[in-house]
């Protein structure tokens, strides 16, 4: 899965996305889910496949990244004094 930045209507949802980028349930990462970066001027934050993501290119106003999504996990070993 690669993360992506989409522009859809304000307030959107994860079905509208779907429908509105033409993306399959299985195309993207519901966990993730659609993540309001900027709602008031319709930037959303989305995991999709690296396929998906590639079909949406072809509709660059429509799309930005793919981003880098990084793992996040504490750095070295866990801390037994706390």
């Amino acid at each position: 899965m690669v993360l992506i930045t989409v522009r859809l209507p304000r307030g959107a949802t994860m079905d509208m996305a779907l429908r509105e980028l033409r993306l399959k349930n299985e195309e993207v990462d519901a966990g993730y889910g659609l993540v309001a970066i900027d709602p008031d001027h319709g930037l959303f934050g989305l995991r999709v496949s690296a396929m998906a993501a590639n079909r949406l290119t072809a509709t660059p106003e429509a799309m930005g990244g793919p981003w880098a999504d990084p793992k996040i996990e504490p750095m070295g070993p866990p801390r037994n004094d706390r």
